[in-house]
């Protein structure tokens, strides 16, 4: 139970989804070049530009590939949760946090490039946010349905056992839901019936 919970964790889920982004991102060498101003240091336009290739895109291509990958991890927390609230809370978290930074980033060390492109991507960035959301909603939702059949049949197993250790007094006809060995009433020996059997007036 302590391992699932720590699966379950938001921070360990964080971690899982941006390092499968970062494989996918490595994997097929994207880059989404930004046009810095001048007064933007080296470092930092390493660091702008290393989160805004999670979510910025130059072309359709970009936005079609940016679009597949963060569809895709966001079943991640689908799976875990089983749970549309979680699981869309915990996708927006993610997808919240590079697009925050690379828009404050942006704004402060490079104003002209954040204007000029501000509506380019930020029209796709509150689309896809919604994508994701209608993705964890249908998920869950799908997930729950193949997973109810197997809840059904446990509750109706187990009534099958409530009704096993069901038993009657031969001599009162007191009906008690466990299996006593003498009758609270009567003290006779008591006989296990089925449900069946029983009759209750």
């Amino acid at each position: 139970m302590k391992i699932l919970d720590f699966f379950r964790s938001k921070v360990i889920i964080f971690i899982i989804q941006i390092f499968i982004l970062s494989l996918v991102l490595i994997f097929f060498n994207y880059n989404s070049p930004i046009n810095f101003d001048s007064k933007v240091s080296p470092p930092q336009e390493r660091i702008i530009q290393t989160i805004a290739n999670y979510v910025l895109f130059r072309d359709f291509s970009g936005l079609i590939f940016i679009y597949s990958i963060w569809i895709s991890i966001s079943f991640i927390p689908i799976f875990i949760y089983n749970s549309f609230k979680r699981a869309y809370s915990m996708n927006l978290l993610t997808f919240f946090f590079p697009n925050f930074f690379v828009y404050a980033f942006l704004y402060n060390n490079s104003i002209n490039y954040y204007k000029s492109n501000f509506l380019f991507h930020i029209i796709p960035t509150i689309f896809i946010g919604l994508i994701i959301v209608v993705v964890s909603f249908v998920g869950s939702f799908f997930l729950k349905k193949l997973g109810k059949p197997k809840i059904e049949t446990r509750i109706e197993d187990l009534h099958i056992i409530m009704n096993q250790i069901k038993s009657k007094c031969p001599n009162c006809g007191t009906i008690f839901n466990s299996t006593p060995i003498y009758c609270y009433k009567c003290n006779s020996n008591i006989i296990i019936e089925s449900e069946d059997n029983i009759e209750v007036e």
